[in-house]
C-alpha cells in the first residue's frame, strides 16, 4: 500500500499553489492578464502574499528590470510606479504598441525565488476602411472594387453591402508581424441604372465596443451620352422666336454640344448658349433641319429638330396630338366588334328560327295523324 503522510495538527494552515502544499506563512506572487487598446495604458499589478521587505523585481518582456523593490531601474518614462505598499506592487505602461506584447515578470527573491508572469495583450483596432477601384464601371462591363483595412489585431473582419444585402468578396489576408491587412474584392457587372447606386464596406473587430467601421462608397458608372431636342407648342410664323433645349445626359457628362443645320450654314440671328438654340424674328429662309450633338469619351449622340415657318395670315390645318397610328387601331377594332355581333346575332336568329320552324312540323305531323285515325274509325 502507498505511504500517506499525517499533518500536525500543531502546524500553521497551509495554502494550494501550484498544486503544492506551501506553508501559509511563506511568501508569493500573483498576477492578472491584462489586454488593452494599443496607444493606452496598461497597468500591470502583482500581487504580494507574506511580504517581508524581501526583495520585489518586475521586467517586461524583454527581460529588463523596470523597478527594483520600488526604485526605477529602466529609464523609460512611459513606464511609471502607481502602487507600492507589503500587498501590491503596481506599474503603468503609457502608449502601449504592440512591440509592448508578452509577459511582465514579477519576481520575488526570498530563500526561494518566486516569480509570475502577467500576459499583456494589446488590440489594434481597424481604422475606416479604404475603397480602391481596380478597374473604371463602363456600361455594358464590370466594376472592381477592393476594400482594405491596413492594419488590425487580430484580423478585422470586412463585408460588401448593398441595399441590406451582403455581397461575397474575394478576401485576401497578410500578417506583418503582429498585425495583418485584410483586403475584400468584389467584381460587380453594372448599367446605366446602376451609376450613383450606394454600396458600403464594413469592418468588424472584437476591439470596437461601439459601431463598426464602415466606408460607404458610389458607383460611378461611366456611359455614351444620350441628346434630346425639346421642341417649342404651337405653329411658328414669320416674325415669331424660336427657341429649342438640347437635353443631354452621359457620363461623363458633355461639356461641349454642338448645334448645326443640315445641308446649310447656321442663320446670322442665331444665338447659342450652351444647349440653348434661339432665333429671333423668324421668316421661311430659316426652314430647315436643326441638329444638336453632344459626345464624351465613350461615344456620341445626336437629335434634329425640322423648322418650317409659316405666313402670318396663313390658315394652317392643325392635326390631332393622337397618332394616326392609335386611331386606326381604335377605329379597326370598332369595325371588328360590331361585325362580331352581327355575326353572333343572325346566328341566334337563325337558331330560333329553325327551332320554331320544327316545332311547328311536328305540331302538324301529329294533327294529320289523327285525322287520319279518327277518319278510319268512322269508315269501321
Amino acid at each position: 500500500m502507498p505511504k500517506t503522510s499525517k499533518r500536525n495538527p500543531a502546524a500553521p494552515p497551509t495554502l494550494v499553489v501550484s498544486k503544492y502544499w506551501i506553508p501559509a506563512h511563506c511568501q508569493t506572487v500573483q498576477t492578472e492578464n491584462v489586454t488593452v487598446l494599443e496607444g493606452a495604458t496598461a497597468q500591470i499589478s502583482c500581487r504580494l502574499h507574506n511580504y517581508d521587505g524581501s526583495i520585489v523585481v518586475i521586467q517586461n518582456p524583454r527581460r529588463q528590470t523596470l523597478f527594483f523593490n520600488g526604485s526605477r531601474a529602466l529609464r523609460d518614462e512611459r513606464y511609471q510606479l502607481v502602487t507600492f505598499t507589503s500587498r501590491l506592487l503596481r506599474i503603468s505602461v503609457a502608449n502601449v504598441s504592440v512591440s509592448d506584447e508578452g509577459g511582465f515578470y514579477c519576481q520575488l527573491y526570498t530563500d526561494s525565488t518566486h516569480h509570475q508572469a502577467a500576459t499583456l495583450t494589446v488590440l489594434v483596432p481597424p481604422d475606416t476602411p479604404t475603397v480602391d477601384v481596380k478597374q473604371d464601371a463602363v456600361e455594358g462591363g464590370e466594376s472592381e472594387l477592393t476594400c482594405v483595412s491596413p492594419r488590425s489585431k487580430p484580423a478585422a473582419t470586412l463585408k460588401w453591402m448593398r441595399n441590406g444585402r451582403e455581397i461575397p468578396g474575394v478576401v485576401l489576408q497578410q500578417d506583418h508581424g503582429k498585425v495583418f491587412s485584410v483586403s475584400s474584392t468584389i467584381r460587380i457587372p453594372v448599367e446605366r441604372k446602376d451609376n450613383g447606386a450606394a454600396l458600403s464596406c464594413e469592418a468588424f473587430h472584437p476591439a470596437l465596443d461601439g459601431p463598426k467601421r464602415i466606408r460607404h462608397y458610389r458607383l460611378d458608372v461611366y456611359f455614351a451620352p444620350t441628346v434630346r431636342i425639346i421642341p417649342p407648342t404651337g405653329i411658328l410664323r414669320e416674325g415669331d422666336s424660336l427657341s429649342l433645349t438640347c437635353s443631354v445626359t452621359g457620363n461623363p457628362l458633355p461639356l461641349n454640344i454642338q448645334w448645326s443645320k443640315i445641308n446649310d450654314t447656321l442663320p446670322e440671328r442665331a444665338e447659342i448658349s450652351g444647349p440653348t438654340f434661339q432665333i429671333s424674328r423668324l421668316s421661311q429662309s430659316h426652314n430647315g433641319t436643326y441638329l444638336c450633338q453632344a459626345q464624351n469619351d465613350y461615344g456620341r449622340a445626336a437629335d434634329h429638330y425640322t423648322l418650317l415657318v409659316y405666313d402670318p395670315g396663313a390658315v394652317v390645318e392643325t392635326h390631332s396630338a393622337v397618332p394616326y397610328a392609335v386611331i386606326g387601331g381604335v377605329l379597326a377594332l370598332l369595325v371588328f366588334t360590331v361585325i362580331c355581333v352581327l355575326i353572333v346575332t343572325i346566328w341566334c336568329t337563325v337558331r330560333q328560327k329553325g327551332a320554331y320552324c320544327g316545332t311547328w312540323v311536328a305540331a302538324a305531323i301529329v294533327q294529320n295523324n289523327l285525322l287520319n285515325g279518327g277518319v278510319k274509325l268512322a269508315e269501321a
